[in-house]
């Protein structure tokens, strides 16, 4: 029986309004996917760009390294290749590029089959004042809910 492993960037929802999401594939290492089972990674902090070849990349996902891993082990903060089709890559691409929108990661999870998977977005960055709203409405929507619970 695998443990569900289920790893959330919060801090994506409030930062970027989401405009498009995908679930991507990623290259990892045997000690990697370990970890990854463990429950060992983060991506609070962490991106995505392209490179000159048109590969999608991860950047300064936080990988923890495997205890008993030893000389084989990986870089906790290595760049890691997202798995996208062909026609994925190029609209997400020509976003990026024209409108200066950027590609976030939102959760990190365990497929049915066991393979990571990685559920990234296409954001644009909230302004100051939507960030603002976006604390007021959470703020009602606790209240509202505590008000339900003491009137059962």
């Amino acid at each position: 029986m695998q443990k569900k492993i289920n790893i959330q960037n919060k801090k994506a929802r409030f930062e970027y309004e989401i405009l498009d999401t995908y679930t991507a594939g990623i290259q990892l290492t045997g000690t990697e996917i370990k970890s990854i089972r463990l429950g060992k990674a983060r991506i609070t902090e962490s991106f995505c760009e392209f490179n000159e070849r048109g590969e999608l990349f991860v950047v300064n996902m936080y990988i923890e390294e495997y205890i008993y891993g030893h000389s084989y082990n990986h870089q906790p903060k290595s760049e890691r290749r997202l798995l996208l089709n062909k026609r994925e890559l190029k609209s997400l691409r020509k976003d990026v590029e024209a409108k200066g929108n950027t590609i976030v990661p939102l959760n990190l999870f365990l497929n049915d089959r066991g393979l990571a998977k990685l559920k990234i977005a296409l954001g644009k960055g909230k302004k100051t004042h939507d960030k603002r709203e976006t604390i007021k409405d959470r703020d009602n929507k606790r209240d509202l809910d505590r008000i339900k619970k003491n009137f059962r």
